[in-house]
């Protein structure tokens, strides 16, 4: 087997790399002032048809062939429900209790359950012993980012912190789909597909769940939703796929620990948020566990010039 080479960044694909991040940095804000007039399965709703409608015009746009296999619409239907509606929804729920930043937190936890599930499902995926260090450094974040009192109690913060947690873990089954029933389909008409599906599943059961959906909204929603649709959704795919071709898939991974920085700072500055210490310290070890699953700190420490 030869070894993954890992690409090094440019410092377009650096900026491109920080754009990513405040994007879906800035998503967990906008997503905060979104809920305080609409439900969490509404808000998904909005920012999957609204997202959905972007791709598919810049996809007749462009003149890419349109998906008509009735498989692969299979493949998009399981794809939405695992990447958008439930992990949208329960960050959502999460977010009604816990603060932004900590969801952007716990997001960053979506790296480590993809390594386990890949392990597990990818017959080219092996669970190595640095990549083990990697996950279980991370999840020693996460727990201490929760607080022992609320890993050991059921109350309305806890099942918030769960369920960001449970969202991650969506993800990382999305990824295992994705590689499995989606290699070769176009990374846009993929997306398009996928959002379209989550539209259209998201839509009435926000109806019957929530409240009859409605389009008389304030200034501030329609501004967050369009910002989560348009920037935070569709763009954010666009630029994600992008970097994916240019940086690779290792250095995506870094996009993890630029997140929730621009996720705290703006719950800080315009939501008055206060994290608690332990947030930090969970962070931090995430991000090294992440550093130690991205293979680079190894690699670095192995190639250090003797001193002697």
């Amino acid at each position: 087997m030869t070894a993954t080479v890992q690409k090094s960044l440019s410092p377009r694909a650096w900026a491109e790399l920080f754009l990513l991040a405040a994007l879906w940095g800035a998503v967990f804000f906008t997503n905060r002032i979104a809920l305080d007039e609409i439900g969490p399965i509404t808000l998904v709703a909005h920012r999957t048809f609204w997202a959905a409608l972007l791709l598919w015009a810049l996809i007749l746009i462009r003149g890419t062939p349109l998906p008509k296999s009735a498989r692969l619409w299979g493949a998009f239907l399981i794809m939405g429900l695992l990447n958008n509606l439930i992990p949208f929804s329960l960050l959502n729920f999460a977010q009604l209790t816990i603060e932004s930043g900590l969801a952007s937190i716990f997001n960053a936890a979506t790296a480590f359950f993809g390594v386990l599930l890949a392990a597990a499902f990818l017959p080219d995926e092996r669970l190595t012993w640095p990549k083990a260090l990697g996950v279980a450094i991370g999840f020693l974040g996460v727990a201490t980012a929760i607080g022992l009192k609320h890993l050991i109690t059921i109350d309305p913060r806890s099942l918030a912190q769960m369920a960001a947690l449970l969202a991650t873990l969506s993800y990382g089954f999305a990824g295992i789909w994705a590689r499995k029933h989606l290699a070769g389909c176009s990374p846009t008409v993929a997306a398009a597909g996928m959002l379209t599906c989550s539209a259209l599943m998201s839509l009435p059961l926000a109806h019957v769940v929530e409240a009859p959906l409605s389009l008389h909204l304030t200034a501030a929603t329609w501004a967050s939703i369009a910002y989560g649709a348009a920037l935070g959704t569709a763009g954010a795919y666009l630029l994600y796929y992008r970097l994916l071709a240019a940086a690779g898939s290792g250095n995506l991974l870094l996009v993890t620990l630029l997140v929730p920085p621009f996720a705290i700072l703006l719950g800080t500055l315009f939501l008055g948020e206060t994290l608690h210490p332990r947030a930090f310290t969970g962070f931090a070890l995430l991000a090294l566990g992440l550093l130690v699953l991205d293979g680079r700190l190894w690699h670095r420490l192995r190639n250090r010039p003797s001193r002697i």
